[in-house]
């Protein structure tokens, strides 16, 4: 860690400036591929009204593929996000459901995602201009 000069800041503010940019950069890369992909977003989203089972997941999801879809859950599950809970029946019952962790990334995948709906149109705009300068 680099050393860093007490400014009064609070220790949130004073931890994110002890941790260095290249290290920083890594422990968000390493957060990030997780919850950034779409499918995961997808699902937490779909798991944010409450728990789902898995073919539940599926159609909500809708164009994912049963692996795809086991291989997001397993590692929202291994990262502490999802939870998953087998009821003994026949068949068995498994049901996917936001962590406590889970549930705190729920605020800021919204706002990603009330961001994206509100400049949508002007991110479609820039890449036919783009698009438009490349081809000439």
């Amino acid at each position: 860690m680099i050393p860093t000069e007490d400014t009064g800041a609070t220790g949130s503010e004073r931890k994110r400036r002890d941790v260095s940019a290249p290290e920083r950069c890594r422990v968000v890369s390493g957060v990030l591929s997780r919850i950034g992909d779409k499918w995961s977003v997808l699902v937490i989203i779909l798991l944010s009204d409450g728990p789902k089972r898995f073919s539940e997941l599926k159609r909500g999801v809708g164009s994912i593929s049963q692996r795809m879809l086991t291989l997001t859950l397993r590692g929202l599950e291994r990262d502490g996000l999802v939870t998953r809970t087998v009821t003994l029946s026949v068949p068995p019952r498994v049901d996917y459901a936001l962590s406590e962790l889970g549930h705190s990334l729920r605020a800021p995948v919204e706002a990603l995602g009330d961001w994206a709906m509100t400049h949508h149109g002007r991110i479609e705009a820039s890449r036919s201009l783009y698009d438009e300068r490349e081809d000439s």
